[in-house]
């Protein structure tokens, strides 16, 4: 076995998974002192990602750093979802609370024809996304500002995973530790922001158009209800993600 390996395991005994965070370091870093800085910082609860720099999500390569989540396979499914749901390649999309740039970027590298459009209230997150952008070879409409406070146009596809976790609700010691709290909390019971971007988003919708939501796995049937008051005449319809919780709501016309 490589001895740097053998080191990485052995440091980090105490820890789930210790082989393959060992392994899928030395993957990326293979400089010794750096590899063992690496080490260290996962025993203090880095998460993984944070500590290379960077996560491979629906097939494309994204930076990630402290300034954004950290993009997961539930948003991977709502890209898929979406896709399904659209009725044309040609399309204009805005991104609520790109974070990161994930979604607008994969959204841009699957519907190369399309504009996109991506909000965030943070200037940190933003220059994340834009690096993402310039890495993936994306040309992104970025925008700094709250929720759908600098949308100017109409969209055929508003998708969004904004913070939806209570401010009371128990997350895991490493997400809570390490994300960024501004694009994890939210308050009204994890609610608000959805709230907030169903009473505004009308101005912003072409005739037809589709919302696509990620949600909290408990937020299902009260967010449907919001919706059907703000959007009488839509089809509004919740999926489940892989492990069959509730997690995405979409509302289309």
């Amino acid at each position: 076995m490589n001895k740097l390996l053998e080191y990485g395991i052995k440091e980090l005994k105490d820890l789930p998974d210790n082989e393959y965070l060992a392994n899928y370091l030395l993957k990326y870093i293979s400089d010794k002192s750096l590899y063992k800085e690496g080490i260290q910082k996962l025993k203090e609860g880095m998460p993984i990602q944070y500590v290379i720099g960077n996560v491979n999500f629906y097939g494309y390569d994204f930076v990630v750093n402290k300034n954004v989540l950290i993009p997961r396979f539930e948003t991977e499914g709502l890209i898929e979802k979406t896709l399904k749901y659209i009725d044309s390649k040609k399309i204009k999309i805005a991104d609520i609370g790109t974070g990161s740039g994930c979604i607008a970027i994969t959204l841009k590298k699957e519907l190369p024809d399309s504009s996109v459009t991506a909000v965030d209230i943070s200037a940190a997150a933003l220059e994340v996304a834009k690096l993402n952008a310039l890495n993936n070879n994306c040309e992104i409409d970025f925008k700094e500002g709250n929720l759908t406070d600098p949308l100017k146009d109409k969209y055929d596809l508003i998708i969004s995973n904004p913070p939806y976790i209570a401010y009371d609700e128990e997350i895991m010691e490493i997400v809570k530790n390490n994300e960024p709290s501004i694009a994890l909390y939210a308050s009204k019971n994890g609610l608000d922001n959805y709230i907030r971007i169903l009473s505004k988003i009308k101005k912003n919708l072409n005739k037809h158009y589709l919302i696509a939501f990620e949600i909290g796995a408990t937020q299902g049937n009260e967010l449907k209800n919001i919706a059907r008051r703000k959007f009488l005449f839509s089809k509004i319809w919740i999926e489940k993600d892989l492990q069959g919780k509730d997690r995405y709501l979409f509302i289309k016309k």
